[in-house]
């Protein structure tokens, strides 16, 4: 259980608690919308997990929703799923989360450049837009480094990955409760930044002065900060009594991770006003860097070690969900192999380690590419855009199976059924259809060289052949699904 409810919240808190109230700033202007956002987009997060948990409580086979996408619709949902978290989604995720990590690790470390040339080579995409593979080649290769240590950790055993999650989660939750605590005993703010809204800002990049557009704009950047909470399914199969111990881990987790980001915000804004997040980060992008609001909240009490010290928290919160994503996601492609529908070598237990090894490395090798292939904000828009179109699928699920397994036991259902899971299914395709909208636009404006979302979308569809040779040249094997050791 301790090590479930881990896994969950060290596979969420990553760069995005960092990296987003800065932008986030800028598109809303007000302080009470900017905890506003993180509230709603919490509540929505945890509305998903508590539908999604009913289903996890039903099955225990590895693969989480690859299995419950095949029970609730059809084998090609389940394996376009499944190929979604390979060649987007999960990888996408390793790929981003590491990149922020080597980025931290850049404040101590300066890496090496190629030719202003060769950072400008790009690959054009028609009607997309255009990547560049050699762009910071120094920070995207450290990042490659960290991948594939962490993939071979993971190859080595269950348990020693599992006690890097607990050790990790624990290290990066005490980091940010320790920020809110010396913010309040030592931090120089004031509780009227509370209150007072920036001017002038707020318009949002579409430069719509809605206020529902401005908080759909800035739910991207707080869904990035929650993202993760779903990792922890993938692991049903090797957790001790699941049908009991899985759903009460994912509501543990995402509510811990809900009220630790909102204490967190509200720590930021104590010291920072919203208007002063906002202008330097408009700054910071005019010069090509980045603003991290921590840096400034811990330089209030640490002085000029204090953007050391975030950069070290950073690293720290990252390393840890690099590690949890990377050993709960291989869990899927196994399962797929095991059905016959992914290459059979990454459906095997390595003989030694109990792990599925053969899928732990593909998994890395593919993260790696995905990192040379663009940009930290091009992967995240990209992977969440994904990401979400298959969260409302997966609740969805919810009602499909009642009708078809009526009698199928559930130790746990929804709670707040239906509401609460079509009001997560609501929210989920509100927020599909304006960052298609946004993304469009930011593209023909110029502001952005790839249409992150399409590109998304072309990926996933590259896999349909492959379901297509698979599903007519073999068929699932009738003996049970083996998996590693139970640990959770």
């Amino acid at each position: 259980m301790i090590t479930a409810i881990a896994c969950g919240v060290g596979s969420v808190i990553g760069s995005g608690i960092f990296k987003k109230p800065g932008l986030m700033a800028t598109q809303l202007g007000s302080p009470g919308l900017l905890i506003l956002v993180w509230i709603v987009a919490g509540f929505t997060t945890l509305f998903g997990a508590l539908s999604i948990a009913e289903i996890s409580g039903m099955f225990r086979d590895p693969g989480g929703q690859y299995v419950y996408f095949n029970k609730g619709y059809n084998r090609f949902v389940g394996y376009l799923y499944g190929w979604a978290t390979f060649i987007v989604i999960q990888t996408g995720s390793i790929a981003s989360i590491a990149y922020v990590f080597a980025d931290s690790l850049g404040y101590f470390v300066a890496f090496p450049r190629l030719p202003a040339a060769w950072e400008q080579w790009c690959i054009h995409i028609p009607l997309i837009g255009a990547m560049t593979p050699f762009k910071f080649l120094g920070l995207k290769l450290t990042t490659v480094g960290l991948i594939a240590f962490l993939t071979t950790i993971n190859y080595l055993g269950v348990k020693l990955g599992s006690t890097i999650v607990v050790i990790f989660s624990t290290l990066k939750v005490a980091i940010i409760v320790a920020i809110v605590v010396l913010v309040c005993t030592l931090g120089h703010g004031s509780l009227a930044n509370l209150t007072q809204s920036a001017t002038g800002l707020g318009t949002g990049e579409a430069g719509s002065s809605s206020v529902f557009l401005m908080v759909i704009m800035a739910m991207a950047g707080a869904f990035w900060a929650y993202d993760g909470w779903i990792n922890v399914t993938y692991m049903s199969g090797e957790i001790k009594n699941v049908q009991r111990t899985l759903p009460r881990a994912m509501a543990i987790a995402v509510s811990t991770v809900v009220g630790i980001y909102v204490l967190v915000n509200l720590a930021y804004i104590y010291i920072v006003p919203v208007a002063e997040m906002a202008r330097k980060y408009k700054e910071a992008q005019a010069t090509g860097g980045s603003y991290i609001v921590a840096i400034d909240v811990a330089g209030s009490f640490l002085g000029k070690w204090g953007g050391a010290a975030i950069a070290i928290a950073i690293m720290i919160s990252t390393f840890g969900a690099v590690n949890g994503t990377t050993m709960m996601s291989a869990r899927i492609y196994f399962a797929m192999a095991r059905e016959r529908l992914f290459f059979r070598k990454v459906g095997e237990v390595h003989p030694r380690f109990h792990t599925p090894g053969n899928s732990l490395l593909l998994q890395g090798t593919w993260a790696s590419v995905l990192v040379l292939s663009g940009t930290f904000d091009q992967l995240t828009d990209m992977l969440i855009f994904v990401t979400w179109i298959f969260y409302a699928l997966a609740a969805a699920s919810v009602f499909t199976l009642r009708k078809r397994m009526p009698d199928a036991p559930r130790p746990y259902r929804v709670w707040g059924y239906p509401a609460t899971t079509i009001l997560f299914i609501a929210f989920a395709s509100i927020y599909i259809v304006f960052t298609l909208y946004t993304d469009i636009l930011n593209y023909r404006s110029g502001t952005s060289p790839l249409i992150n979302s399409l590109m998304g979308l072309v990926w996933v569809a590259l896999g349909i052949p492959g379901y297509l040779w698979w599903s007519l040249t073999s068929k699932p094997e009738p003996r049970p699904c083996p998996t590693p050791s139970e640990v959770l």
